[in-house]
């Protein structure tokens, strides 16, 4: 095989482990988004279980002071992490929606070199 040739056959081997790194890198994020889904599923259940347990428990009143500073903080640092957290799953969202634009695009011209090089008087 020519120089060349074996040149081709590098570029297309290591073009194949870069798109394998980022394909591994694409389901470690899809990993961490089906934890974010499962998380948000369990508050969702446990919001709802606060709601429907005057309804079902027969309990009305809960007395609550709502200016004490305990209480406040905690409340705010849940508020920071819960908006740190969704910037976070928003961010991996994108991101990982335009790594898969990406990966379909690089296999497509991957197709196409391949394509080219089987054309190609050896």
């Amino acid at each position: 095989m020519s120089d060349k040739g074996e040149a081709r056959v590098a570029a297309i081997e290591a073009h194949e482990d870069f798109l394998q790194h980022i394909e591994d890198g694409r389901s470690k994020i899809r990993l961490l988004s089906v934890i974010t889904v499962v998380v948000a599923f369990f508050l969702a259940v446990s919001y709802a279980y606060q709601l429907l347990l005057p309804l079902t428990t027969g309990t009305k009143v809960v007395e609550v002071n709502l200016a004490d500073p305990s209480l406040i903080a905690s409340e705010v640092l849940f508020l920071l992490l819960a908006g740190a957290w969704l910037y976070v799953g928003i961010v991996n969202y994108l991101y990982q929606t335009r790594l898969g634009r990406s990966i379909q695009k690089a296999r497509a011209m991957e197709n196409e070199i391949e394509r080219r090089m089987s054309e190609m008087p050896s």
